[in-house]
């Protein structure tokens, strides 16, 4: 099955077929408002401006150009603060007033707390019972004395539902994680930043996807200002919920998902993210836990930096497309968006990765 962008000529047949491949994009497509609400997004006010970085190692594995947007290096090691705090900060007082109410994987979660210590405002923080501990106590450090925190569920849909209900008993303002256009436009800003600091020929950029802000914002910025590159979400084997909705043409609820990737691990994506993402996207690649050390491993060498599974993701589908793609070399970038790595997951990290090297 080719993997074909509908911006520039056929790619070789991939043996490893990607999970979604995007019908044509129609280039008249309306952009809506997302490309003024990401260019007057508020999120420096916490967020950086990370550096793009040449990944040498990686380029000559994969015979191509890689370069590494390093989100992992934003203060709460994730780019979930971009979202959480554009968000929080365009709530009118009195939505502020009342407190905010969340729930999050764990990323997320740290953005709304240090934004919440920023603007004054009670947070309530509900995260799965499964959170990496990493994250839960960096939630409750980024936070201080204006966050609670709630374990709840097995699941980030399980922590969602019961932060619904707590919303709906307090009356407290409920933030989004990923399902609306100010968190959308706010991680959006990572793509803006991505093209002002590449400014030569670009094919693809590589994006993560758990519920979907992240690759949605990305996309309606890059197709927007640059349509000709191709923008390639990645999401593990065990929890596609973007993947599988985009192949049916409408939001599929999954089952189960697979906890190894605990920061992507979203049964059903958001509304507003699928249609972006629907509109959006080139393709979606899915990847398993083995591809994901590895991945671990290989931005480690480049680097010296531990990202967590999901900070990967957009590795692990870079090398699965590099991979399968013939002909002249081509600038690729991948987004590694979050550092929160739980200590006790090294051991197997390392032993897996050094399972798919030996196996070359």
């Amino acid at each position: 099955m080719p993997f074909a962008s509908p911006h520039a000529s056929p790619l070789a047949v991939s043996a490893a077929a990607p999970a979604y491949v995007a019908p044509p994009h129609d280039a008249d497509a309306d952009p809506d408002d997302y490309l003024r609400r990401i260019l007057t997004a508020r999120v420096y006010d916490v967020a950086r401006e990370t550096v793009l970085e040449a990944a040498p190692a990686l380029s000559a594995r994969v015979g191509h150009g890689v370069w590494l947007k390093r989100e992992d290096h934003q203060p709460v090691f994730s780019f979930k603060v971009r979202g959480a705090y554009n968000k929080m900060v365009n709530l009118p007082p009195d939505a502020l007033a009342r407190g905010v109410i969340t729930a999050s994987a764990g990323n997320h979660a740290q953005g709304v707390a240090l934004a919440a210590a920023r603007l004054g405002v009670r947070a309530v923080i509900v995260v799965p019972q499964t959170a990496p501990q990493v994250k839960v106590d960096a939630v409750r450090a980024h936070g201080g004395a204006m966050v609670e925190v709630v374990q709840a569920g097995e699941s980030y849909s399980e922590a969602f539902d019961h932060a619904l209900s707590m919303q709906r008993q307090h009356g407290l303002t409920f933030i989004p994680a990923f399902d609306d256009p100010d968190v959308i436009a706010g991680q959006g800003t990572v793509g803006m930043e991505i093209l002002r600091q590449h400014r030569g020929p670009l094919d693809a950029v590589f994006v993560p996807i758990g519920g979907g802000s992240l690759a949605a914002g990305v996309a309606a910025y890059i197709k927007a200002v640059r349509p000709e590159v191709r923008v390639i979400g990645v999401q593990t084997d065990d929890s596609c919920a973007m993947a599988r909705s985009l192949a049916a043409g409408c939001r599929v609820t999954l089952d189960t998902v697979g906890l190894f990737s605990d920061g992507t691990a979203v049964k059903r994506v958001g509304e507003e993210t699928f249609r972006l993402c629907q509109k959006y996207l080139d393709a979606v690649l899915t990847v398993d836990t083995d591809a994901l050390c590895a991945a671990i491993k290989d931005i480690f060498q480049d680097t010296r930096s531990l990202v967590e599974p999901a900070g990967a993701l957009a590795v692990a589908g870079l090398k699965q497309y590099a991979a399968t793609t013939r002909g002249a070399r081509q600038a690729l970038v991948a987004i590694t968006s979050g550092a929160n790595m739980n200590f006790d997951r090294l051991r197997i990290v390392a032993e897996r990765a050094e399972l798919v090297e030996s196996a070359r």
